[in-house]
């Protein structure tokens, strides 16, 4: 079960003072972005939906606990969890050195190559010299901005807030082409109206030290217990089924490790 907010009252605060404890210990904060599709999104009545919500819901079901659902923006993700506003992170992190020196990660829970998109038409390639002079739109604090100015240095990489902005203001023609992951590319921009008149540019971008060894849900370091628990739980829902039931609800391909077609 999952629930997004709660009331707090003077009664029940003076309750959960006197709670047993291993009541809390029930319940498990989940830091969400909501902006991301078709990984989590917010729908029009304001439920958040998605793969990574699906797998949020899952993974609380197979640990036994309740999952809270708490909305956070993206390049606040890392510092709400390190100031314990919730206790995971279910919001496609990638697993980087960088992130590890800060927070801790379970195993893998997917993973997908990055590509660029462009114009159609689009008279450059997907290299440091095609793309010089070229604006690149990219989401801020992504792994994709780490990418982007290691290989892209003579281009301007402007920032967004948002996946969504980026694919907005590519549309816009206000940058020249963006890089993301390649799924989200597909699902959420090329299949769409607004992407008709674009097109992958070349092939994966593929980057061990900015993009690290897969996408996995960040915890507390030194809160071992629960990264293993999470672990555990990934395994489990990959050998149950549940896992694949809920990746095909958004996906025609396995996304934990193989990458999707080229357009």
């Amino acid at each position: 079960m999952i629930r997004r907010t709660f009331v707090t009252t003077v009664a029940a605060a003076a309750f959960a003072a006197l709670a047993v404890p291993a009541a809390a210990q029930d319940v498990l904060r989940i830091g969400v972005e909501g902006a991301y599709p078709p990984f989590s999104s917010t729908a029009s009545d304001g439920a958040l939906v998605g793969f990574d919500i699906d797998i949020a819901e899952a993974l609380c079901a197979e640990m036994k606990r309740e999952c809270e659902l708490v909305q956070q923006e993206w390049d606040g993700m890392i510092p709400a969890l390190k100031a314990q506003k919730f206790d995971a992170i279910v919001a496609s992190m990638s697993i980087t050195e960088e992130r590890k020196r800060q927070i801790d990660f379970s195993d893998k829970y997917y993973q997908t190559p990055a590509r660029v998109v462009a114009p159609k038409d689009a008279d450059f390639e997907d290299t440091a010299e095609g793309m010089a002079g070229k604006r690149i739109g990219v989401q801020r604090g992504a792994t994709h901005q780490c990418y982007a100015e290691k290989t892209f240095p003579n281009s301007e990489i402007v920032l967004y807030g948002s996946q969504e902005e980026v694919f907005r203001d590519l549309a816009l023609g206000r940058v020249d082409a963006q890089l993301s992951d390649s799924l989200i590319a597909l699902e959420g921009f090329l299949n769409a109206d607004e992407g008709a008149n674009y097109a992958f540019l070349g092939g994966d971008h593929i980057d061990v030290e900015c993009y690290g060894e897969g996408v996995g849900i960040a915890v507390r370091k030194n809160e071992e217990e629960l990264r293993d628990e999470i672990s555990a739980a990934i395994a489990a829902i990959r050998e149950n089924g549940t896992y694949a039931e809920i990746n095909d609800k958004y996906f025609d391909f396995d996304i934990f490790g193989e990458r999707p077609a080229a357009e």
